[in-house]
């Protein structure tokens, strides 16, 4: 393996704001060359070579994808300015170009041509899926309309619309403030949570400054005993991107305009279409029919839980209090799992130091799907900041160029003016090159890990470890797909099928062997116990009823913001908070502008957040069905790779799904998951 050579050298990524404004300006013009010298061409010499644009685009955003990436990482504000900005005139670029009608022409010719002269049915499966799809762009482009200013305004629209969600990104990625607390406020947060957080003295007194990523301010709303701080915690957190609630007004309308122009009935239907539901109507089905199969559960989970907090009020000398609030759930759903099951989250995550658990889950995804992650080190390595690690990935007997599969970085702690959730890009597609040789994915996960402290190492919850695990999940999506296009590379799947493979591959951080190879008390070196691992696998399904009816209310609010049943002047905030209660039956507060905190809204999610749970439906039968009587089988393992993450998205996702499964999918599977949620009481 040491004597290995890749066939594709890995990126630099030292750039200068100059080279990124530079090599930005020079792909883009690059690109356009491309389309220009084919619609030169006589209209007899159209066909599908000249159709391909397909490795052009490809070579747009090899070079594209890495530039507009630095915003969401660098520590340098000046090139996350400039990476922000080249993104934005490659937006503006892409929208100009897919109105092109002399291209789109051009492309409406060789199609015609590829009919008559008979070629298009000796095309494969992948060519013809490939001119099916660039003729669908033109027409959802608005190409088709006949009145030409119908296509100069759309145009204007969609330039302005893109504008709108970059500036929400920025502000999204941006965002660094924090809230201040005393350490009596703080009683209860674990205190190797408060040493973490920054301290400052004012006078006698000392005061905890708490940021809003996850690992800071995640433990007040679990752990904080003061219903006030919770409250103050929750309410500061859901205000704390205001700034984006005309960023998101203004994407809103503008969709509205633009779907009618493309004769759509809403945003929402335009989107849907080309997912796997279909429509927007079936979307809303699909998560009417799911609430009224989450309701009875979910409430009676409110009723314990409301009980729990009466109790802890009564005992404590707190006031009386009739009601659950948001701020209060993740609170007593905490109290609950170590009431009910003895489980202590604290305990847990010191099992999970993050040096054991990172290669201890590569070597898991390793030995299931046949590649070996080989780190890049030395003067040879070359990353965007020092914390990052860089891979070369192989196939596990490698033996020459050919088994090289690509490359993945992770970067996984946290740090100012970086994307603060979990998330994977995949930076460079993979596909067939003109010569016959293969360009090689690249894959980068960004996460945001709980840092060392003076006291421990950095430590992972077991919820921090599924996300890891689920995000994984979609670095090897991005690396062991393998199309001849780079448009059907990778994830580039129906958006509400896209989550599946990940939500699937969830299930292994539930099994009790994987939780013994993936655990090591940072102390003791010991894995967890059988009897900590039985009660890690029964707190799943707790109050799962509510944990799902939250996901639902941000799909509805998602939905709903997307058709045209809501008025010009809605106010938003207000449906945010109002819907919010309405479908996860915790009530709110004095209402906070949380939509201006919603990314997925604006970050390519739109109409489709619906997506997560009707995916689920799939993850759940996938699993169910193939993996779950040996979930660590390479054979069942190659099963996946070979039918799921092979084809990437060069087919109808429901054949890929029928491939694997051996028949149709049905929701069989999620629903006995869901009905594995246990109702208990519970008494302090």
């Amino acid at each position: 393996m040491a004597s290995l050579t890749a066939p594709q050298p890995p990126p630099t990524w030292q750039h200068t704001v100059e080279e990124v404004e530079r090599l930005a300006n020079e792909a883009l013009e690059k690109n356009k060359k491309v389309s220009d010298d084919i619609v030169k061409l006589p209209e007899d010499k159209l066909d599908f070579d000249n159709l391909a644009l397909a490795n052009a685009e490809a070579e747009l955003d090899i070079t594209l994808e890495p530039l507009s990436f630095y915003q969401n990482v660098s520590t340098n504000k000046e090139l996350r300015d400039a990476s922000t900005k080249a993104e934005e005139r490659s937006r503006k670029f892409a929208n100009q170009e897919s109105m092109r009608e002399d291209l789109y022409k051009a492309k409406v010719t060789a199609e015609q041509n590829l009919r008559k002269t008979g070629v298009l049915e000796t095309l494969s499966a992948e060519q013809k899926r490939l001119v099916e799809k660039m003729l669908l762009d033109g027409k959802r482009a608005g190409l088709a309309l006949e009145k030409k200013e119908d296509k100069e305004k759309l145009k204007g629209l969609k330039d302005e619309l893109s504008d709108a969600c970059l500036k929400f990104t920025q502000n999204f990625n941006e965002e660094n403030g924090r809230i201040t607390f005393t350490h009596e406020e703080l009683d209860g947060v674990p205190e190797d949570v408060i040493s973490g957080y920054t301290k400052r003295t004012e006078g006698d007194k000392v005061f905890y400054e708490v940021t809003f990523k996850t690992p800071d301010i995640f433990p007040i709303f679990k752990y904080a005993n003061s219903p006030k701080t919770r409250q103050t915690a929750h309410e500061t957190y859901e205000a704390r991107l205001a700034i984006n609630v005309e960023h998101l007004n203004t994407a809103l309308r503008l969709r509205k305009q633009i779907a009618e122009i493309l004769q759509y009935d809403s945003w929402a239907d335009y989107i849907t279409e080309v997912k796997m539901v279909k429509s927007a109507a079936k979307a809303k089905e699909f998560l009417d029919d799911l609430k009224r199969n989450l309701d009875p559960l979910g409430k009676k989970e409110l009723e314990i839980l409301l009980a729990l907090k009466k109790e802890d009020h009564a005992k404590r000398g707190l006031p009386a209090d009739d009601n659950l609030y948001i701020w209060d759930y993740r609170y007593y759903d905490r109290l609950y799992v170590e009431l009910n099951l003895n489980l202590d989250d604290s305990l847990v995550k010191e099992y999970f130091p993050v040096s054991v658990v990172v290669p201890a889950i590569l070597g898991i995804y390793q030995n299931l799907l046949g590649v070996k992650f080989v780190e890049v080190k030395g003067d040879a390595r070359d990353v965007w900041h020092s914390e990052v690690q860089q891979f070369a990935v192989w196939e596990k007997d490698a033996k020459g160029e050919s088994d090289f599969v690509g490359y993945c970085y992770l970067d996984l702690f946290p740090r100012d003016g970086k994307y603060s959730h979990a998330a994977v890009w995949g930076l460079f597609p993979g596909y067939e090159l003109s010569n016959g040789k293969r360009h090689y994915p690249l894959t980068a996960m960004v996460a945001n890990l709980a840092k060392p402290t003076p006291e421990r190492p950095a430590l992972m919850r077991h919820d921090d470890v599924t996300t890891f695990f689920h995000e994984m999940g979609h670095v090897f999506h991005g690396l062991l797909s393998r199309t001849r296009y780079a448009r059907f590379h990778g994830t580039a799947v129906a958006r509400d099928f896209v989550e599946a493979p990940s939500q699937m591959l969830e299930n292994w951080c539930w099994e009790p062997e994987v939780l013994k190879k993936m655990s090591s008390h940072y102390k003791t070196q010991e894995p967890l116990s059988d009897d900590l691992i039985v009660k890690i696998i029964k707190s799943r399904y707790v109050n799962v009823g509510l944990f799902y009816l939250r996901q639902l209310f941000f799909a509805n609010f998602d939905l709903l913001v997307h058709n045209n049943s809501l008025d010009v002047d809605t106010d938003y905030t207000k449906l945010w908070n109002e819907l919010r209660q309405e479908i996860s039956l915790v009530k709110g507060g004095e209402y906070q502008p949380g939509q201006g905190t919603f990314g997925h809204i604006v970050g390519g999610y739109d109409a489709g957040y619906y997506g997560y749970t009707f995916s689920l439906v799939f993850a759940a039968d996938m699993y169910a069905t193939v993996f779950k009587k040996d979930p660590l089988d390479p054979k069942l393992g190659k099963l996946y790779r070979d039918k799921i993450l092979l084809v990437g998205g060069s087919r109808d996702d429901m054949d890929s799904l029928k491939d694997f499964l051996g028949r149709e999918p049905n929701p069989k599977a999620f629903i006995n998951e869901i009905e594995q949620g246990e109702v208990a009481t519970a008494h302090l």
